[in-house]
């Protein structure tokens, strides 16, 4: 498709309004893309506030918007997180929030965009989608385009792998999202394996206490930054990122989902299952007014379907059963409240041990995200 590309940085609060905003002139109205869900558009504002946002006291980004024979045709930020660099030894930059036509010529010119961006500030490689860094929304949606998109997971044309690959990018890693069907009977194995564990390592185990909420999220961000460390793209939270994503959460979580495993007093693994809001969402068109902020407060008890966003164990505690206590946890739980589904997101390709207990707790691997990548 021929015709005249103008690429400019998005500064102004205009710029940004129609930045935020280009995504509805992709989806919106269109049936063939019937399962995207509007983000909340509050929380887009925010996500890119360099004021407020505590991700940018050791971050960089840029907005950049590309219009074609005078029409917006395609945005993406370019972005340097600092703390990946340093935590991973890694000259890479990061793109994220691409969205375009299905129009090679304007993707690419982002793309190029982004690099000239990464590499004019000394970095040799570039990766993305990065919303904006690891610890948010990530990845390009490449199978299972007919059912939505769960909490703070991504939703893109099918045509989107294309323009990556035809632009010179490679998959970098893939994301696995598995489900559980909760309307079967629960395994046996799995009910004892939890008992088992629970008697034999003396595992006392609770949901959060909001009472004390400050404090759990304090004892959370230390499991979390010594239990993820060693994955693939890890970032660690500082203190003031984790509070500010908490104080998220914490309006659309349900306190009695969460499992916490305690050992001699010792905090050893979480599982944070979500309220799946985008069957909401989904009905909002991106606005909490006029009664968008109800449908969302009592509306997260109704869904039929929860993500467990955040799953894990203490290196040192691991292969003793704690896991199959989160499982069956989720699952009583899950059931008890209607849940009818719960989703397990993202776990890395490679991370086989989580994989082959997902697999044999009868998950199903449903859908796949990646992560693209490219030399400079």
């Amino acid at each position: 498709m021929d015709g005249d590309i103008r690429i400019i940085e998005a500064k102004s609060k205009k710029d940004l309004a129609e930045f935020i905003l280009f995504p509805w002139k992709i989806y919106r109205g269109q049936r063939k893309y019937k399962n995207w869900v509007p983000p909340l558009i509050i929380d887009e504002k925010s996500t890119l506030n360099k004021e407020k946002n505590p991700f940018y006291k050791h971050a960089e980004s840029a907005n950049f918007i590309a219009y074609k024979d005078g029409k917006i045709a395609g945005r993406i930020s370019a972005i340097i997180d600092r703390n990946y660099i340093d935590f991973h030894n890694d000259k890479c930059g990061f793109l994220g929030f691409f969205e375009s036509y299905e129009d090679q010529e304007v993707a690419s010119a982002l793309f190029s965009t982004a690099e000239e961006w990464v590499r004019e500030r000394g970095l040799n490689r570039i990766m993305g989608p990065m919303n904006p860094s690891t610890n948010h929304m990530l990845g390009v949606l490449i199978d299972s385009f007919e059912r939505p998109p769960v909490v703070q997971m991504n939703y893109n044309p099918p045509y989107y792998v294309n323009l990556y690959q035809r632009a010179g990018y490679h998959k970098e890693k893939d994301l696995y999202c598995y489900m559980m069907d909760n309307t079967l009977p629960l395994s046996d194995k799995i009910r004892r394996v939890a008992e088992i564990s629970r008697k034999r390592n003396r595992v006392e185990v609770r949901s959060i206490n909001m009472k004390r909420f400050d404090q759990e999220v304090e004892k959370i961000h230390e499991l979390y930054n010594s239990t993820w460390e060693r994955n693939w793209g890890f970032v660690p939270w500082t203190k003031e990122e984790f509070e500010h994503m908490a104080k998220d959460l914490k309006l659309i979580a349900i306190p009695e989902l969460v499992t916490m495993a305690f050992i001699e007093g010792r905090l050893v693994g979480i599982s944070i299952p979500l309220p799946d809001i985008n069957e909401i969402l989904i009905r909002m068109n991106g606005r909490l007014l006029p009664t968008g902020i109800f449908k969302l407060l009592f509306g997260k008890n109704r869904v039929s379907r929860m993500r467990l966003a955040i799953f894990g164990v203490r290196r040192e505690y691991r292969n003793k059963g704690i896991d199959g206590i989160f499982v069956y946890e989720t699952y009583r739980k899950g059931q008890n409240m209607g849940f009818k589904e719960a989703d397990f997101s993202w776990i890395l390709e490679d991370n086989y041990p989580l994989r082959n207990l997902l697999e044999a707790w009868g998950t199903t691997h449903y859908r796949t995200y990646r992560i693209y990548g490219k030399e400079l």
